[in-house]
This record gives structure tokens, sequence and C-alpha cells, in this order.
């Protein structure tokens, strides 16, 4: 057997179980990921008459009877977050936590403080599939297997790439086009093998776009990018003053809704039980008390910041206020840290602050997610979606045509690669993607065993 046919089946080896153990993974990926593209589209139709008002409202009441209002059904629960409306029309959500129970949304009608419904976000269809996207709704775990299925989605797709390659010369039927001619499974192999190659660098962008939020290979690549200057500036993490112990900026909120570069960012401390420069001056016996919602309402509109914005709510006595815009054009993120006791700003990050590559990075987030430039965004990368349920169902539809009866019928080994080629392989993906790294090597061990094992039965 030649060298390249011996290439061929070791690749083509990879690519079947590869497939085999990625695939279910991808399925839940995309039809998940297809459902969130159109998140606003379908709560707008699911919860009409919680998201919009009964009439539209020239003026607006003062958030803190909004809050009041939200709470009446909760009282003993806490508000955490209000979202602004993004329109007119459109409801105040604000986000609750109950003394028991799940964390509910509450829709409020800004005009009249009438609260319309509300409800918990993970027992919607959106929110559902915005949860089971990323960890499967399995915490940290469920993200390390979504982290392993992209990195080995990535595998998938350049073995498939290898073995689409024409070694014939460039035709069109049959290499970008299908043979439509074709019966049995020569037809699919080749309607597997053009959809793939249409859809491959658009899958690729997914995974690359999504991998930054995940927690193994995000987190270290987040370390990477700040150490080197060009992601969250350097010269906002701290500037000087106290940084909360209990809250980064922003807090936990869905996927998607808050920016990529500030996860995990310290956020300032307020200054209420510190001494020094910018503490507040207090008598004893003297209680300082919080500025409240609307005074840092009336700080976010001095400083130009608009509806609709995202105002969090410091968590602890030294946490402070995050108000956040977060449009659909990343250009115009902007994030505000307001002492809860002064008022003061105590930071103001804009986009332009960002590094480069954390400028990439939220770029690419907003595109994933359908949002940069309007529908044609949600339905470009609605294309990635359609095209891995197609692979998903046509590969495994492939190998059935092809196995015999009775058998498992995987593609047989045609060599073996030399120890040393595997090993710089294991330890290249290790260094780039740990948790597949560390998933490849399981692997291979598992198949030498199983060989070894072979062997062992062929020959007793």
């Amino acid at each position: 057997m030649s060298t390249n046919a011996m290439m061929y089946r070791i690749v083509w080896r990879w690519h079947f179980y590869a497939g085999l153990v990625v695939m279910p993974f991808l399925l839940i990926l995309a039809v998940t990921g297809g459902i969130y593209l159109f998140n606003d589209e379908i709560n707008d139709v699911v919860y009409h008459d919680l998201r919009f008002a009964p009439a539209v409202s020239k003026t607006s009441l003062p958030l803190s009877q909004l809050m009041v209002a939200a709470l009446a059904s909760y009282p003993d629960g806490k508000a955490t977050r209000i979202d602004t409306p993004r329109e007119a029309g459109r409801t105040v959500e604000v986000f609750v936590t109950p003394s028991r129970g799940e964390p509910v949304r509450v829709f409020v009608d800004p005009g009249t403080g009438n609260v319309l419904g509300s409800y918990v976000y993970t027992h919607t269809l959106v929110g559902f599939a915005d949860k089971f996207h990323g960890s499967l709704m399995l915490g940290k775990f469920g993200d390390a297997i979504v982290e392993i299925a992209a990195c080995w989605a990535m595998i998938l797709i350049l073995t498939g790439l290898y073995l689409w390659w024409p070694r014939a010369g460039l035709r069109i039927i049959g290499v970008l086009l299908p043979r439509v001619s074709a019966r049995g499974r020569n037809f699919w192999k080749s309607m597997h093998a053009t959809v793939g190659v249409w859809t491959a660098l658009f899958i690729l962008f997914l995974i690359v776009s999504g991998l930054p939020w995940a927690s193994v290979w995000g987190g270290m690549f987040r370390e990477v990018i700040n150490t080197a200057g060009v992601g969250y500036p350097g010269d906002y993490r701290t500037n000087g003053r106290m940084v909360s112990s209990s809250q980064s900026a922003p807090l936990d909120n869905p996927s998607g809704s808050h920016p990529w570069t500030l996860e995990g960012s310290p956020a300032p401390a307020s200054q209420h039980h510190h001494h020094g420069a910018q503490s507040l001056v207090s008598t004893p016996g003297e209680s300082i008390q919080p500025i409240g919602v609307d005074a840092v309402a009336a700080i976010v509109a001095k400083n130009g910041m608009t509806d609709p914005y995202r105002l969090t709510f410091p968590a602890d006595a030294t946490g402070v206020y995050t108000a956040l815009r977060y449009p659909d054009q990343p250009e115009g993120q902007r994030t505000l840290y307001i002492d809860q006791y002064s008022g003061e700003v105590l930071k103001d990050v804009k986009f332009s602050d960002y590094g480069w590559a954390a400028k990439a990075v939220e770029l690419g987030v907003q595109i994933h997610m359908g949002n940069y430039f309007g529908r044609a965004n949600q339905f470009v990368m609605l294309i990635p979606c359609i095209g891995i349920l197609f692979l998903a169902v046509t590969g495994p539809y492939m190998w059935w045509l092809r196995r015999p009866k009775g058998r498992f019928a995987a593609p047989k080994t045609a060599g073996d690669l030399s120890l040393s080629s595997v090993l710089i392989g294991v330890i290249l993906i290790c260094a780039i993607f740990p948790l597949a790294g560390a998933s490849l090597t399981v692997v291979l061990a598992g198949e030498a065993l199983l060989t070894l094992l072979l062997r062992r039965t062929r020959y007793a």
C-alpha cells in the first residue's frame, strides 16, 4: 500500500471515530444554537404580553418604583439587576432572587408600574437552549464536555477536508457540487462531502468564536492576552483602588449578555469601610446609606449613557453598581462602575479601551450570536447549524449502508504512525487545547491497549 493510501485510511479512521463521538454533541449545539440565534423573535412571540407594554408611554416612572412593584410579589426577595427598555413600547425587566426557588425575571410597564408577569429564564425555550448550549445543564462538567466536543469537531472538519481534497484535479461535479446522478451510498457520500466543504469554514468560525467562553481554553486564552497587554486594559484593573472580593464585573448573567472581555475582571470596591483619600468619613455611630437606584440612574444619564442599559446592583457592602451598554455592535460597549455610597464613577470602560485581541473576540461573539449585521447575520449563522444537522444524519447513514450485516465495520487500520509523530502531535494538541489533548491521550492509550489484547488473543 502506498504512503498516500495508508495516510488516507488513517485519516478516514480518525474521521469515523471523531464523528461517532462528537456528532451527538454537535447535534445538540446546532439545535440549541439555532434556537438562540432567534432568541428575541421567539420570546417576543411566546411572551408578547410580558415584553411589550399595553400602551406606549412618553414618560417612565423612576426605577425605584418599578423595582418596588416587581418585589411586591416576592416580599423577601432581592432585586439584582434592572434592564431598561431598548425601544419605546417595551417593558422594564427586573431580575429578582426570591427567598425560595429559582431566580425570576419580572416584567413591569415603565409608564404605569403595573407588573405584567414573570418567568424563570431556564424554564423558557430560549433559556433552556442557552444553558444547554453552553454546559448541557451540567455545570462545569458539562462545560468541559462541550469544550472537548468543540475541539474534536475541529479534528472532524480537518480530516473531512483531507478526505474531500480532489486528488485527480479540481472538478465541479463531485467536488464542489454533488453527483445527483449517483445512487445509494455514492450519492450520500457526494452530498455529505459537498455540504461539508461548503459549510466547513462557517462551522470552524462558530467553534473558534465560541471557544473563548469555554472554562479551560477560554480562561487560558484570557490569561495569555491579558498578560500580553492585548486583552482587558491593565491600567483599569485596580486603578489604585480597593477591589471587591465578592463581585466581578459583571455579575453572573446568561450567555452573551455581557462582554467577554470583562468576564471575571476585578470590579472596584465601594469605599464605605475603608480609610484614605477616597474614603467617606463618618462620625461614630453614623451609618452611611447607599445613594439608591434613582440617584445611580441620574449619574448614568449625566455620564451620557442612555437607554437601553443593564444596571446590576451591588452584591454586598463593598460592591458597586454596574451600568452596562451591550449593543449588537460591540463598538458601542461601555461599562460604568459606580460607588454605591458616594456615587463616584470608579471606572468607565469603553470598547476603545480593550486590546486588539479582546476587540476581535467581542466582534466574533456578536457575529456568532447573529447580532452584528441584523437579520442577515442570523440567517448566515443558521447555515452551519443546518449543515451540521445534515452531516450528522448523512454520516451515520453512509456507515449503515456500508456496514455488513451484524458488524461494526469501522475503517481498518492501514499501518501505524511512528511513535515520535504521535508524541509530537499529542504534545502540540495538549499545549493548544488541553482538554482535547487529554482526551486524545486517553483515546490513543485505549486503542493501543485494545490492539495489544487483540494480538494476544490472536496468538493465544
